[in-house]
């Protein structure tokens, strides 16, 4: 994350509401997340280069206007009820604060209900813009950013990596959410296949059990433990440390097309994993030559298969500095 600079001085509407300043601008760029990558559910994330762009200006008007462009564009609210300027607005007044008038442009380019982190990017702009907003004496340090995206998504495992980059391993202790950030090897390449179709985590969560038996539990332990050391440093490993025995099998009754995909790209030796709750499919190739090979196999499956689904193959990049924030604007 860029360094915050210090915001106006901040004027009170009577009884001693305060208000952060208006006058103020800045842009925050935040990329789309693969979380779970297979055996790491709930703990794992991955930051990819698909981003989401907002820019938010405090203006005297006293309205909230949204205007959104890209994904979502024409079907998501434009007043206070975008998800983004709910959360800003909400965030300020955690800390007390009000805001004298807000426009908010968003420019999505992250599918939404694909398993690529919509929603966690959303809160995360929406909370650096309002840390942003805030006089720099009442601002969040690092951890209390964490701590608020996590607890406003419920799960660390997307905002984590869309706050940090990299791959991000996330967990909670008392109440209180931890991340640490491993850089990833950079011969390694998420290409993403996305259906047309969504699927919302509440449905996908739905279909879990409440219990898993031990060698299910330790299968899974193994494998992710194996995964980070794969992604960071000998991606050889990746097709073993991508095997999962908690969710994906559960989950595929939802999203046929994306577990059959799956399935068929790992018979062929390649990494391949639900991104998130799916049902984008998301392969990991080392080297170029590796993920053109990938997003070769997807066309022919996808066609052969012949489903009544469009699939959009993307060659992404690992994001290494996660979400960004520019005062001013463009």
């Amino acid at each position: 994350m860029s360094d915050l600079v210090p915001s106006p001085d901040i004027s009170r509407l009577p009884g001693g509401i305060r208000l952060v300043a208006a006058g103020q601008a800045a842009t925050i760029r935040v990329p789309a997340t693969s979380a779970n990558l297979g055996p790491g559910f709930d703990t794992l994330g991955l930051a990819v280069s698909l981003f989401d762009t907002v820019t938010v200006r405090t203006t005297t008007s006293g309205a909230v206007t949204v205007r959104v462009t890209g994904e979502g564009a024409g079907d998501l609210p434009t007043d206070e009820t975008h998800l983004v300027a709910r959360t800003l607005l909400d965030t300020l007044e955690r800390s007390g604060f009000g805001c004298p008038g807000l426009e908010l442009e968003a420019e999505n380019l992250i599918p939404h209900g694909r398993g690529l982190g919509s929603s966690a990017a959303a809160i995360v702009s929406a909370v650096l813009a309002a840390n942003f907003l805030l006089p720099d004496t009442d601002r969040m340090d690092p951890a209390g950013l964490l701590q608020l995206c996590s607890t406003l998504e419920g799960h660390p495992d997307n905002v984590a990596p869309a706050l940090l980059g990299a791959l991000a391993i996330s967990w909670e202790k008392g109440r209180v959410f931890h991340s640490a950030r491993v850089p990833v090897d950079p011969s390694i390449i998420p290409v993403a296949a996305i259906p047309a179709s969504s699927l919302s985590t509440e449905t996908a969560r739905a279909l879990l059990p409440a219990s898993v038996s031990h060698s299910s539990a330790a299968a899974n332990a193994g494998r992710a433990a194996l995964l980070v050391h794969a992604l960071s440093r000998q991606p050889e490993f990746l097709l073993d440390a991508t095997q999962d025995a908690l969710h994906q099998d559960y989950r595929a009754q939802a999203m046929l097309p994306s577990a059959t995909l799956m399935r068929q790209l790992r018979a062929q030796g390649f990494p391949a994993v639900i991104s998130g709750a799916g049902p984008t499919v998301m392969a990991f190739a080392v080297g170029e030559q590796q993920a053109a090979e990938i997003e070769r196999l997807i066309a022919e499956l996808t066609t052969a298969s012949g489903q009544d689904q469009d699939w959009r193959i993307l060659r992404l990049a690992v994001e290494s500095h996660g979400a960004t924030l520019h005062p001013g604007h463009s």
